[in-house]
């Protein structure tokens, strides 16, 4: 199966075979015992029928008794082993794949916003909810049917040959299914996704929608999209319910067809009574792993189309751990020929960019709206991977660090200011368990926030809310400046950091900016308004995505600064 991302190789969950290999083997021979067992009833039966009764014997029967309490007994416990051995299966793979899954959602959000980010989390409650549920057991004991069916060919051809019929019409009964639900299973879980997105959005822009009286617009783009989920639901309900009650009115008549066959046998003398009671028992433990299948079909295609989109998804490399290991950058920022579309699209907003910039320099990307110079900064911050060219630092290519390395040595304030819920201390300290007060304070400072933050009710522990919309506009972007500068990271990446900021605001972001400088950090910004270019080095501008200067600021634009 070919990926939406890359190639459809299942690589990425080979960690986990093993696990699932050598619980399945478990559960494998546990299944073995039990249903070696489960032939205590019918065998019971028949003795008591056949022996017992005819002997008038009760120290036999109560022999019997004895020993198929033993067996029942027996039963339950490996039923109950069996069943913990999937619960803990289920919430080991769901542990293996935790931390990989997080990493899938932020990537796809960033890289793919049309696809659902959210799916890969979902794909795992699926596969766990299967794992842990009687899904597996169904799978496991349905070889069993033909162990069955072997023993009721020992009691008679006949009985063997009426159970091996039924059992393969309700096979067939289970590919037809499969066949006939399997698209509609993907369909299904595509216009989900469609749904999904359209109440997020809904969520996301409620107070636009509100003020705009969008409303009605919007609940009709809900209603298409959840009716066209509910419809292919009630389509796919009713396949299922469709086969499951075909599958049960067959196995009824399959019971009564083995019980006159047993009949008929006894009738020619070829059988015993006691065959017709232990025949109908055998013939429920041949066919029950077939029903149960049925029952778990749709959460078995549920949760093997959810594997597959897991392997596909985690095949796809958007963030490889580098080997070699680099100290932290600390001399220059170079831009080489680089190339950047905006996620999800190959048509490219900025063409062959090319500069460079060394340690303690500020550099100001300028140009009119839709230029480029917003997916440039993403491209320098490592948020949008080159469609050709590259980013260096020191030199080196920027995937030559990790992620996580990399990230510390960077402040991005990005032009959209989202704070994330919790304190104003976790935020500026990018929620960094490690983190101490002096460093969040620093930060702070060096900003320019520190008194607007003590002047709060609960200072550096005022919570934020969702998006931080607990504060104003002005008081999230110097917030956020404030956590770009925490940690002193070498690489700055402002986008139009003084958009909502006063004088006072202005004045302190200067201030960091020259500050950041004096230590030796490189600071590169997105600015309209040119009053914070009074603290910039060299200036690259940009037109139609095309870099048409970069150098030290023009006269003209360091004149009009001034006269600000």
């Amino acid at each position: 199966m070919k990926s939406n991302f890359a190639g459809g190789s299942d690589h990425r969950l080979a960690p986990i075979m093993p696990l699932l290999r050598r619980t399945f083997l478990g559960i494998g021979i546990v299944s073995a015992f039990l249903n070696v067992l489960l032939l205590a009833g019918s065998l019971y039966m028949m003795l008591v029928y056949d022996f017992v009764i005819p002997g008038r014997s009760i120290p036999t029967l109560i022999g019997l008794l004895l020993m198929v309490i033993a067996a029942y007994v027996f039963q339950g416990l490996l039923d109950a082993v069996r069943g913990q051995l999937l619960i803990h299966l289920a919430s080991s793979v769901d542990l293996q794949l935790e931390a990989k899954a997080h990493d899938l959602v932020v990537t796809l959000a960033r890289l793919y916003p049309a696809q659902d980010p959210g799916q890969p989390i979902r794909d795992i409650d699926q596969v766990r909810g299967f794992l842990g549920g009687p899904g597996p057991v169904a799978l496991v004991d349905l070889p069993w049917v033909l162990f069955f069916v072997g023993v009721l060919f020992l009691l008679h051809p006949w009985l063997g040959a009426t159970v091996l019929l039924g059992a393969g019409v309700l096979i067939a009964l289970t590919l037809l299914s499969e066949r006939a639900t399997q698209a509609t299973m993907a369909e299904l879980v595509r216009l989900n996704r469609n749904r999904q997105q359209a109440i997020d959005t809904s969520r996301r822009h409620a107070e636009a929608i509100h003020a705009m009286g969008m409303q009605g617009q919007l609940q009709g783009i809900w209603r298409e999209a959840n009716g066209a989920y509910r419809d292919a639901q009630v389509t796919m309900s009713g396949k299922a319910s469709a086969l499951v009650t075909a599958s049960r009115m067959f196995r009824l008549f399959l019971q009564s067809g083995v019980l006159t066959v047993g009949a008929l046998l006894v009738l020619s003398g070829e059988a015993s009574g006691g065959v017709i009671f232990a025949s109908s028992i055998l013939s429920s433990r041949a066919l029950a792993p077939i029903e149960a299948t049925i029952a778990n079909w749709r959460g078995f295609v549920a949760a093997r189309q959810s594997w597959r989109r897991l392997g596909d998804i985690m095949a796809f490399d958007g963030e490889r751990q580098p080997v070699q290991m680099l100290p932290p950058p600390s001399q220059s920022l170079s831009a080489e020929a680089l190339t950047l579309a905006p996620p999800g699209s190959d048509k490219p907003l900025v063409w062959s960019i090319s500069f460079l910039a060394y340690a303690g320099e500020a550099v100001a990307i300028l140009g009119p709206s839709g230029s480029g110079k917003s997916t440039l900064l993403r491209g320098l911050a490592g948020s949008l991977p080159p469609l050709s060219g590259a980013v260096r630092l020191d030199g080196a290519m920027m995937s030559q660090w990790s992620r996580q390395v990399l990230g510390r040595g960077i402040g991005y304030l990005p032009q959209s200011v989202e704070l994330l819920p919790g304190t104003i201390a976790q935020n500026i300290a990018r929620f960094d368990p490690s983190s101490t007060p002096e460093r969040i304070i620093a930060a702070a400072e060096q900003a320019g926030v520190g008194d607007m933050i003590q002047a709060l009710p609960d200072g550096y522990n005022t919570e934020v809310g969702i998006d931080g919309r607990r504060l104003s506009g002005g008081q999230r972007q110097r917030i956020a400046l404030a956590r770009a500068l925490y940690g002193d990271p070498f690489l700055i990446l402002l986008d139009e950091p003084n958009a909502n900021l006063d004088s006072v605001g202005e004045a302190a972001l200067i201030q960091a900016i020259r500050s950041v400088k004096a230590r030796g950090a490189i600071v590169v910004l997105v600015a309209h308004r040119p009053s914070v270019l009074v603290a910039v080095d060299n200036v690259l501008m940009l037109r139609d995505g095309r870099a048409l200067s970069y150098g030290p600021q023009p006269a003209s634009i360091l004149q009009g600064t001034q006269a600000e």
